[in-house]
């Protein structure tokens, strides 16, 4: 049968269970011969279902996972020969979830057959591995850095054996690993690490972007015993291995190697980071000899799909609000000629320039980007400090998730006065197939200084209004937060059919916007939850409950005349996908009280893990229109 209606059409079964004895360094004819098999068993079941994501639309990651099946299978071989190792294999690098996929149906605990729903909605194969969610995974990972620390805590637990860890040269420019190396070297850890030193990152090549960074010099200067072969010859990588499995303390073997080697189209560039093509798939599969049907059978009749509904207060054209960023700044910096806009401005990226709007700024005005790494705490700090002086002005972006990263970094900014410019992109829930550790749902944790100093936490609901922040509030001092989306946002619509943020429309820092005014009740949203809070108003309008909505795009300051308005109706009702405990909703019944305004109070955002996949999210948390119709109505008996 056609799709993931398929059987698994790469026998898995085939696997050659092998056992290797790490003080015999050498291979044996045979056990090469076994381990080459192996390896290319597993890249190839890889390509297969890791394609499946890239036919559904929901991306994914194959380079990486691809690239570490060689000691993958020579670490299976060691568990197989003693029970001295942690049979886990823990990794740093989250997006090669497809390795512990492909392990968990290795072991039985999920059938092959399931790997062809990778990354699809409710098929309990997210883009990162979790914990309890997916049979045979055994940890949780996708932020950069986060592992080792851990992995050491887990060698201390388990001090009588060896411990794994698979890194790779993006996640050691985290500081974090800096720190767990001098941990593991001061206290002689049995922590042994295998990294993917491939060049190549979402963003370019560490080599270009990140010149003197060298993953072996720097584990050498912690103190860590450090082996560097080439990745791709097994005798090689095997003998390394073998070294630090019986070298006493912390050790590493870099693997270097061209990212997914062997697979014609992503080969060494950084598309090999995301997922690899269809055709790139079908190509690969077809030269190593698979028929049509194993793989334009099964990836010709998988096809994206979406969660049908026509919203209305609303346009169907949309846009990227995270691009738009870009777009937006670089409207401000066209006004300036390249020298001042070079003494004034200095935009500093996190290896995401593609997926957070500064490629445009790169392109356009690279005479104040900065290319850097996956050391977002340094880079916002860098970014703070430009911005030390009053008039010049860091701007520093990442995905909404890592503000979590930058706390600390943003209080001592705040302190000492800096001028920063902050894009966390992905906010929110809204199409995060990477799901639960990507998802931003704690933004409010940006506005952590005293009640004496400011900050201001702007979140634009459409592009127009996102370009109206940005030309409002880019030269203002302070620390300033933008958030936008993964996904794309819909214009907003009056109700005569025009723009609302169109002609005419002025940004104002702390003013909420009533979209339409209501006597049973107020919504109050923001960002992408607006569009939908809008049609589910209109369809309650339709039936006679005359409900208003507010459009909140500073989050974090109270409009007293607004405040004051929607407290005396009825009802009040938050409506936003940042986690319930700690977003707006969690505040403003707070502001509320405080004014002894007593409507009937709800407040509705994400409340529980992800399902996967794109679309579903949303409904997932019960944020869709039909869902907030439902509060509303509960709200207005």
């Amino acid at each position: 049968m056609p799709g993931t209606e398929s059987a698994f059409p790469i026998d898995l079964k085939k696997y050659r269970k092998l056992t290797l004895d790490p003080s015999k360094p050498q291979l044996t004819a045979e056990q090469k011969s076994t381990l080459l098999f192996n390896i290319q068993l597993l890249r190839d079941a890889l390509v297969l279902f890791t394609a499946t994501g890239a036919a559904r639309g929901v991306s994914g990651h194959t380079g990486g996972a691809y690239d570490t099946i060689p000691e993958v299978c020579i670490l299976l071989s060691l568990f197989e020969a003693s029970e001295k190792y942690l049979p886990i294999i823990f990794d740093e690098a989250g997006h090669r979830v497809a390795t512990q996929y492909l392990l968990s149906a290795l072991d039985g605990h999920i059938p092959p057959e399931h790997l062809l729903h990778y990354r699809e909605a409710n098929s309990k194969l997210p883009g990162h591995p979790e914990l309890g969610l997916t049979p045979g995974v055994k940890f949780s990972s996708g932020r950069l850095g986060h592992m080792w620390p851990m992995v050491n805590g887990v060698a201390m637990a388990n001090k009588e054996k060896v411990v794994f860890c698979l890194g790779s040269d993006g996640s050691q420019q985290e500081g974090n690993d800096a720190e767990a190396a001098r941990l593991a070297v001061a206290q002689n850890l049995n922590v042994k690490l295998l990294i993917d030193d491939n060049d190549v990152t979402i963003a370019g090549h560490p080599s270009q972007y990140l010149k003197g960074y060298d993953v072996s010099k720097t584990l050498e200067g912690h103190g860590l015993k450090v082996y560097t072969v080439q990745g791709e010859d097994i005798d090689a990588l095997w003998g390394a291995i073998a070294s630090v499995v019986t070298y006493d303390g912390p050790a590493a073997v870099i693997a270097k190697r061209l990212m997914a080697p062997g697979v014609a189209d992503i080969e060494g560039s950084t598309h090999g980071h995301d997922v690899i093509p269809v055709k790139s798939a079908i190509k690969y599969l077809t030269a190593r000899g698979y028929p049509a049907s194993v793989s334009e059978g099964i990836l010709n009749n998988i096809k994206p799909s979406a969660v049908p509904y026509l919203y209305i207060g609303s346009t169907k054209e949309v846009g990227a609000n995270r691009v738009i960023f870009g777009e937006a700044v670089n409207l401000v910096l066209d006004k300036l000629s390249k020298e001042e806009a070079a003494e004034k401005v200095m935009v500093i990226d996190s290896d995401l320039e593609g997926s957070t709007g500064l490629k445009v700024i790169h392109q356009k005005h690279p005479e104040v980007f900065v290319p850097s790494g996956i050391m977002e705490r340094g880079n916002f700090s860098t970014a703070a400090g430009f911005g030390f002086d009053a008039n010049k002005f860091g701007v520093f972006s990442t995905f909404s998730a890592f503000l979590e990263m930058v706390i600390s970094e943003v209080t001592m900014a705040r302190l000492n006065n800096c001028n920063v410019l902050s894009h966390f992109s992905h906010s929110g829930v809204d199409e995060m197939a990477d799901n639960t550790c990507h998802f931003g749902i704690n933004s409010f944790f940006a506005d952590n200084g005293l009640s004496d100093v400011q900050s201001w936490l702007y979140f634009p609901a459409d592009p127009l209004q996102m370009v109206a922040v940005i030309q409002r509030v880019f030269f203002e001092r302070g620390l300033r937060f933008v958030f936008s989306t993964r996904s794309k946002v819909p214009y907003i619509l009056k109700e005569d059919g025009t723009k609302f943020f169109g002609d005419g429309y002025e940004f104002v820092p702390g003013k909420d916007e009533t979209i339409v005014e209501g006597k049973a009740g107020y919504v109050v949203s923001f960002g992408e939850m607006l569009y939908r809070s809008w049609d589910a108003v209109l369809r309650c309008r339709k039936e006679g409950l005359d409900v208003g909505l507010i459009n909140k795009p500073t989050l974090n300051l109270v409009d007293e005349q607004t405040l004051k308005k929607i407290g005396a109706s009825p009802f009040v009702l938050v409506v936003e996908s940042l986690n319930q405990k700690t977003g707006l909703g969690s505040k403003m019944g707070t502001w509320l009280i405080e004014r002894q305004l007593t409507p009937k109070y709800g407040y509705m955002g994400t409340t529980k893990e992800g399902c996967g996949g794109l679309s579903e999210q949303i409904p997932h948390q019960n944020l869709d229109p039909q869902s907030i119709i439902m509060k509303i109505k509960q709200l207005s008996n």
